[in-house]
């Protein structure tokens, strides 16, 4: 059995820390457990936290430490997650993990054809992001293992988001974790892969195999722990879920990656959209990233391309620049030209714009819903062939038309 070191910590502590805790485990001989805990709601709270603690260290048979915290209003579930930490830190075998509970409005499910238009990403390693990202009614929100979070925090950080997944209510936005490139990327799906994540991104994909590779360890991590959060994602998505339970989707962020686009968006039955990271993109090829973006559009048309004939949706990169809504709401506009259906956000400000604007226009809306009542009309008489006019409409169009009525409804000024 392994020696644990005689003290190890994790989480955050300091003036700026909000929702978050440090803690520090020194272990011992005898002496039982002793818990200094100092509190920023101690008075409310203290009690509490102790009695967690006291479970925590009981999941992992620690019978004797001392354990120190400071606790900057950290909920339940971050405590347990920093708690674990410092275990796993310390050195200790392990043989299971403390999981909370799953929480009330965590058990939705998702399903391949909806809307991916926002996208929101949140630091991994940062749960005062994280507790209320829902309200702002992103159509996703992304609990970042992979750039957000520094090397020496990414074990701490699967953790976080494992404990997230199980314990907060995203008020029906798909749930997404990015994961970390390579075989880290694989040991963090062992992680979260179980507590009903909808979406797993790849990042920096240059080949179908990392696909693949990723395919095939959720299918292994799900078949060993299928209901470990109490929770299906194929069930809750009526049987609309991944061949795996998970969908997939890979992010092209290399000039190789974009050569091979198509064979990445075709690598398995469960990517449901191809995206693209534009700063990895434009260093790989030697050049800066512009807001005219000339540099990279070869690489947006092809990962446009690609994602169409694979039968997937494209979503386009982030806008970096937080504070300005009228480049951001330019880029959304170019972005939905090139035939994008979707883009990333850095912060909540972002999401309405990238709403407003991939939103159909007026034109758009009127000729949408002439071509679907076309095809109505058409299905009432039993027609095989649709038609508008004297113009022929093929079932990719109908399909499409379809679609941006779905959207124009989903706007919150239509009906």
């Amino acid at each position: 059995m392994t020696t644990p070191s005689p003290t190890a910590e994790a989480g955050r502590r300091g003036e700026d820390v909000r929702s978050d805790c440090w803690v520090r485990i020194t272990f011992r001989d005898s002496g039982g457990l002793e818990i200094n805990l100092k509190s920023k709601v101690e008075s409310m709270y203290g009690e509490a936290t102790r009695a967690l603690i006291r479970n925590v260290l009981a999941t992992f048979k620690i019978k004797h430490a001392a354990i120190d915290m400071e606790d900057s209003g950290a909920l339940p579930f971050v405590i347990a997650a920093r708690l674990e930490a410092a275990v796993r830190r310390s050195g200790l075998d392990v043989g299971e993990s403390y999981l909370p509970d799953p929480a009330a409005g965590t058990d939705y499910g998702t399903k391949r054809d909806r809307f991916r238009r926002s996208r929101l990403y949140l630091p991994g390693n940062e749960p005062k992001f994280m507790i209320n990202a829902g309200i702002h009614k992103p159509d996703g929100v992304i609990l970042d293992l992979e750039d957000s979070v520094a090397p020496s925090e990414k074990d701490a950080a699967r953790l976080l988001v494992r404990n997230v997944l199980v314990s907060i209510d995203f008020f029906g936005a798909e749930r997404m974790v990015r994961i970390n490139q390579g075989e880290r990327g694989l040991e963090d799906l062992d992680f979260v892969a179980p507590h009903n994540v909808h979406v797993v991104l790849i990042p920096k994909v240059e080949s179908p195999d990392q696909v693949r590779a990723v395919d095939e360890r959720i299918r292994i991590v799900l078949s060993r722990a299928p209901r470990a959060a109490g929770f299906s994602p194929r069930e809750a998505s009526g049987g609309d879920g991944s061949t795996c339970g998970v969908f997939l989707m890979p992010i092209v962020e290399s000039a190789l990656g974009a050569i091979r686009a198509y064979e990445i968006a075709t690598a398995c039955d469960s990517i449901v959209a191809l995206t693209i990271g534009l700063e990895d993109y434009t260093a790989d090829i030697g050049t800066q990233r512009t807001d005219e973006g000339r540099e990279s559009f070869w690489a947006r048309a092809q990962v446009v391309n690609a994602a169409r004939a694979a039968g997937v949706p494209p979503i386009d990169s982030v806008y970096s620049d937080v504070g300005d809504m009228d480049g951001l709401r330019r880029s959304v506009l170019e972005a939905k030209s090139l035939g994008f259906e979707g883009k990333g956000c850095l912060h909540p400000r972002q999401i309405e714009v990238v709403h407003e604007a991939f939103a159909p226009t007026a034109a758009e809306l009127e000729k949408a819903q002439r071509i679907v009542a076309a095809f109505e009309e058409a299905e009432k008489k039993g027609l095989g062939v649709v038609s508008l006019g004297s113009k022929m409409i093929d079932p990719p169009v109908v399909k499409r038309a379809q679609r941006v009525v779905r959207l124009a409804k989903a706007m919150p000024d239509r009906d």
